[in-house]
């Protein structure tokens, strides 16, 4: 099912045809600040490794989670310290992704994350609209391994197809630009991939920043 949600009714409608989608274990493709996201229950290991295989990815590349609320950050993660408070409270949503220990108490499989998480607040109202119905999910880009990322709900759908159970249209994508991404789980926190959201900006809330290495990480 496909829902245009720049339409009040469609877009009420496919929120709430994603909310049932998730909560039955299945897959369901949203709109964000950068490209279009293919998304499951974080909680349901049958539901995440649904997703992998709707990728053709392994367990050795687990998504990312998107939560719908900064505050949402203290009860995912192990450790807060206020500086990364104060960023996140700034920065999000937006195209800012935080690699943490996660809570040692987390009942969930996302793959071989070695207990760390990647977490970030989307700017995409849509989206998080459900993801204050659905909790986390585990969202990784909307596209086959190895292909384009998806900018549009339709150039998602054309990648996974009947793997997905709803597809919530929000227009095109920015695209182009991913989120920055920072590992806060060693003693100096480091950038692993530059994005959106430059060394500067960051540098604001924590001078002792690395910067990404040169080439920066992969994905989408």
């Amino acid at each position: 099912m496909i829902f245009d949600c720049r339409d009040d009714a469609q877009r009420r409608d496919g929120v709430e045809a994603a909310r049932t989608a998730v909560r039955g274990g299945e897959l369901v493709v949203v709109p964000t600040d950068t490209v279009y996201g293919v998304g499951a229950d974080a909680f349901s290991p049958a539901a995440v490794q649904r997703l992998l295989d709707a990728k053709g990815r392994d367990r050795t590349m687990p998504p990312p989670v998107l939560i719908g609320a900064t505050s949402t950050l203290e009860a995912l993660v192990a450790e807060v310290p206020g500086w990364l408070r104060s960023m996140t409270q700034e920065l999000w949503p937006g195209a800012l992704t935080i690699v943490c220990h996660q809570q040692a108490s987390l009942d969930w499989d996302l793959g071989e994350t070695h207990r760390t998480v990647a977490v970030r607040v989307p700017d995409d109202a849509v989206t998080r609209e459900l993801l204050s119905a659905t909790g986390p999910l585990a969202v990784s880009s909307a596209n086959r391994t190895g292909q384009p990322a998806a900018t549009t709900a339709a150039e998602a759908q054309e990648q996974l197809g009947d793997s997905v159970a709803v597809y919530l249209d929000g227009g095109t994508s920015p695209g182009g630009v991913p989120s920055t991404i920072l590992d806060v789980t060693g003693p100096t926190p480091r950038v692993l991939r530059q994005g959106a959201i430059d060394l500067a900006d960051l540098h604001r809330f924590n001078n002792t920043i690395e910067p990404a290495p040169a080439g920066g990480a992969a994905g989408a």
